[in-house]
């Protein structure tokens, strides 16, 4: 039986507890079901179990990252015979930790990320992997405690740049919450019969076609890329894609898609070349789960792009 998981994470003194504590109270998110509440941060603010209507929520908490690992978990969800888990999760330990040490049954439902608005620049200015790893897969970003009066664009463009699919959220100090609704067109067109997209402009392109992939089914794409070939390719597959930086040099990474064509056999690894193709939405093995497969209808090779590596 899956064991779905609500993970709520960011740094210390942003706003986790309050709003896990908040849900906990409300008699709504009761319906006879065992919760394991797993604290993996003490922050000022503490849990308040009295307060909660169900006598089914068992707090169990973490302190190390070395206490981090499934036989822990696995022991927490036995001894509480929980059906669902709430995380809040240590801001200073990377999300990939908690991924590895999840019992197979585990099973994330829902993440949101909270950051306190007047900190925030900080973190982001000497913190940026951190935070990168903390909004890359959530769903919800909310920004606690903003001034009266403060400027979302500086926030907004932060979080764009790490994710386009995440909603967001401003808590302001008189208690007001607004919802971003700022709109960030893309540098290129999806309405054209083949979408161009320049070699600047490949990390947006990519990440779009991941996070929002069936607005492009049936589409027609051209761009420039590096090919990869495997030995898990058969002779008419192959990658296409760039070097793309997130946040830093540590954490470049080859960003590629998969492509079918005829003579891919004959393609050299680390060739660069100009690709045309139409994108069907499949699943397929290599990517393990849906994505987009490209039919390429014309490829010519071609020099490296000025930049090599791209960026968000």
């Amino acid at each position: 039986m899956e064991i779905p998981v609500y993970l709520f994470v960011g740094f210390l003194e942003s706003g986790k507890t309050k709003f896990i504590q908040e849900t906990l109270e409300d008699k709504r998110f009761h319906k006879k079901e065992r919760t394991l509440v797993l604290v993996c941060e003490e922050g000022v603010e503490e849990y308040n179990e009295e307060t909660i209507p169900s006598k089914d929520v068992f707090f169990k908490t973490i302190e190390d990252e070395d206490e981090l690992n499934e036989e822990n978990l696995q022991k927490f969800a036995d001894e509480t015979k929980a059906t669902r888990v709430i995380v809040e999760y240590n801001g200073m330990w990377q999300l990939q930790a908690l991924y590895d040490a999840m019992p197979e049954d585990w099973i994330i439902y829902q993440q949101m990320t909270f950051f306190d608005a007047k900190t925030f620049s900080s973190y982001n200015a000497n913190m940026r992997s951190l935070v990168v790893d903390k909004v890359t897969d959530t769903e919800m970003v909310v920004f606690n405690r903003m001034p009266i009066g403060a400027d979302q664009m500086m926030y907004h463009t932060a979080m764009r740049a790490i994710s386009r699919r995440c909603e967001i959220a401003y808590e302001y100090t008189n208690g007001k919450v607004v919802y971003d609704d700022i709109i960030d067109p893309l540098p290129f067109d999806l309405d054209a019969d083949v979408i161009e997209i320049k070699d600047n402009d490949y990390g947006l392109w990519y990440r779009d076609c991941v996070e929002e992939m069936m607005k492009y089914n049936k589409k027609t794409v051209k761009f420039k890329g590096m090919i990869a070939r495997n030995p898990e390719f058969d002779s008419k597959t192959f990658a296409i894609g760039r070097q793309v930086m997130t946040c830093c040099v540590e954490d470049i990474q080859y960003c590629a898609v998969i492509c079918k064509y005829d003579k891919a056999d004959t393609l050299k690894k680390g060739a660069w070349a100009v690709i045309e193709a139409k994108i069907s939405i499949e699943h397929n093995s290599l990517y393990k789960r849906k994505g987009p497969v490209l039919k390429v209808t014309s490829l010519t090779p071609c020099e490296p792009p000025e930049q090599i590596v791209v960026t968000f």
